[in-house]
């Protein structure tokens, strides 16, 4: 899961697609796009991991201070991939 994660958070930074499957107009894909696509992968990731927590067993309650931080962690697991698109010269 945490590879698939990892993964999924560079995904809109290594590529010129909208969720590496669409093909956009513009030659190069706006950061608000990217910024997008992440949310997006980031409910995509949080759906199938709650999905492999129902089959394990009891799927727990979360609160607000679970999706805050598991965010900020995503976003954190997306900072190769920032660094290699806007940093790197």
């Amino acid at each position: 899961m945490i590879i698939l994660a990892v993964f999924s958070a560079n995904v809109p930074f290594l590529n010129e697609r909208f969720l590496a499957v669409i093909p956009i107009r513009a030659s190069v894909k706006p950061f608000w796009l990217r910024l997008i696509e992440l949310a997006i992968l980031y409910f995509a990731i949080g759906f199938i991991a709650r999905l492999l927590e129902g089959h394990l067993g009891t799927i727990f309650k979360q609160k607000w201070e679970f999706f805050a931080i598991t965010s900020f962690l995503f976003l954190v697991l997306a900072y190769p991939g920032f660094v290699l698109r806007y940093l790197r010269k």
